[in-house]
């Protein structure tokens, strides 16, 4: 799950530099972590099938070919067999990363994703020029400007989309219930996503909604609180619905938030045993102590799951609404020496109990469902519903078993080609949020939200193993 900003995890960004040239680097070995290791002999006799097709493209083809560009597709061709969060990054799309990471870029405004190998629209950002432009989750978009998307990777589709504040991009797109596709020309604008936003409930119940993990989110958090509290806040309704995710630190803070110093939120796990990082929350602060309810969803994803696992694992928060979107694993950003990036997926991430999200999400420990729906109505905001495990080549999940898809029966009604979450613009009508009030209202201590809940026996397993 993308949007025309990047919103995958990443953990840092990797000032070193590749040693070789791209080129160099395929014909001599593979980069493993900061060494380059020779390459066995099976892996050099397909290199050398690569430099055959290279040399024959070069002198053969019908045109001239750019080298740079046989290369880079190359690159890109071998990360796009990998997992669907590691892609190569152009020049472009790799400067502007830092303003990705801020909150802050130039272009549409959308959350994209690849459904049934269709770029499709997730959903749009309230108030950007995609939002304004009528643009709805699940529209298919056939066409950038005057280039097809089928061939298109998620990463040139966003770089595609993306561009300098007042310049045009034209979407042509196919909707559920259109008899042909319709062109949308689309003014591209500074998009400016707010992290953290905060309002007073009934009563002494305060809400904070965090839309996605940015690099001040746990200071924005932090001071969201302290004027709730000032308020009379004594509850907190935290809204994580629909946060596709974003810095991992930056989770970590916001848990440290409501857990005391040095407990384990979230471990990263690599390739190895010894590649085991965990990570401690280190406020100095004495940690809230107030009732909290967590709204989550299909579309709460990577750094929005770690925080809901590690305060559902330390019994924190309870967790209201439906299963999340299941993205176990962090994404590292290398820069290479074209002044393109590769991010790759090094690790997954478990919760303290050892519990791996991938493919699975978080289960929430009530579950309450939002109406589904076929288009938005006025004033709703919908979300496609997709999880990782509808993704192609997704990682496998090694602490739980993975679901089997049967075929359908041959007399059963065709699978939906997705599903729309709606979510009311009122908040009397948000069941998920109505749900959290009522768990809160009697509450009058942290642990008072668990009253009446059936402690998950999985859970339970879970942390017996880590003793």
């Amino acid at each position: 799950m993308h949007n025309d900003a990047e919103d995958e995890d990443m953990i840092k960004i990797n000032k070193k530099k590749f040693l070789v040239a791209a080129l160099a680097l395929l014909l001599t070995g593979v980069l493993i972590g900061q060494g380059l290791v020779q390459a066995k002999s099976d892996t050099y006799d397909e290199l050398k099938a690569f430099t055959q097709a290279l040399e024959l493209i070069k002198r053969n083809y019908v045109e001239d070919p750019d080298s740079k560009e046989l290369i880079q597709g190359a690159i890109r061709g071998m990360v796009s067999s990998l997992d669907p969060h590691s892609s190569f990054m152009a020049e472009r799309a790799f400067k502007e990363m830092s303003m990705d990471i801020k909150g802050e870029f130039q272009g549409v405004g959308i959350q994209i994703g690849i459904k049934n190998s269709q770029l499709t629209i997730i959903a749009p950002i309230e108030g950007t020029p995609g939002d304004r432009a009528g643009l709805a989750a699940g529209d298919k978009i056939l066409k950038i400007n005057d280039e097809w998307t089928k061939d298109l990777s998620i990463e040139e589709a966003v770089d595609k989309m993306r561009g300098p504040k007042n310049t045009q991009v034209r979407l042509y797109i196919l909707r559920e219930g259109w008899d042909k596709p319709k062109e949308f020309a689309i003014t591209r604008d500074v998009i400016k996503v707010q992290s953290v936003k905060k309002k007073m409930l009934e009563g002494d119940i305060g809400y904070v909604k965090i839309t996605q993990f940015q690099g001040q989110t746990g200071v924005e958090m932090e001071k969201a609180l302290r004027e709730l509290e000032a308020k009379g806040m004594k509850k907190l309704v935290l809204d994580m619905r629909n946060n596709p995710g974003g810095i991992l630190d930056a989770s970590v803070d916001v848990s440290g938030l409501f857990m005391a110093k040095d407990k384990l939120v979230v471990y990263l796990q690599g390739r190895k045993a010894a590649d085991r990082k965990d990570y401690l929350t280190t406020s100095m602060e004495a940690p809230r102590e107030y009732p909290v309810v967590i709204l989550v969803n299909t579309g709460s994803a990577s750094a929005s799951e770690i925080v809901a696992g590690a305060l559902q694992d330390s019994h924190r928060a309870l967790i209201v609404g439906t299963q999340t979107f299941g993205k176990g694993s962090v994404q590292t950003v290398f820069q290479l020496d074209s002044g393109t990036g590769l991010r790759l997926t090094t690790a997954k991430y478990y919760t303290p109990s050892g519990r791996s999200i991938q493919n699975v999400g978080i289960t929430p420990d009530i579950e309450v469902k939002l109406p589904v729906v076929k288009e938005a109505k006025s004033g709703e905001s919908v979300h496609m519903v997709v999880r990782e495990k509808d993704l192609d080549r997704h990682l496998k999940n090694d602490t739980v078993k993975e679901e089997i898809k049967t075929e359908p029966k041959k007399d059963a009604a065709p699978e939906e080609d997705f599903a729309l979450e709606a979510m009311p613009k009122d908040d009397k009508d948000d069941i998920q949020l109505q749900k959290a009030i009522e768990i809160l209202k009697p509450a009058l201590k942290a642990e008072d939200v668990f009253k009446n809940v059936p402690v998950k026996a999985a859970v339970v397993e879970e942390k017996k193993k880590t003793k």
